[in-house]
């Protein structure tokens, strides 16, 4: 399920601007606000859920990891 919220056109703007390359509003969000606090969130994720959220972080630091790594060689 989804939802939308309202932002200021300038904040829209921040946002688009600082989005990267198939990258999602909500990951860019999520990105630069660094998520919720896993604090407020402890408990209320069934196990199977956790362990698919640990993958896809893994997944997505590897591909942070690797678009760094193709930066850096095309500055080489």
């Amino acid at each position: 399920m989804s939802k939308s919220i309202r932002v200021s056109e300038e904040y829209h703007a921040f946002l688009k601007a600082h989005k990267r390359e198939g990258e999602t509003m909500e990951e860019t969000l999520r990105r630069l606000t660094g998520g919720p606090d896993p604090e407020l969130v402890a408990g209320i994720l069934s196990d199977d859920m956790a362990d698919e959220i640990e993958n896809r972080l893994a997944r997505k630091r590897e591909s942070d990891a690797d678009s760094k790594d193709a930066l850096r060689d095309r500055l080489r």
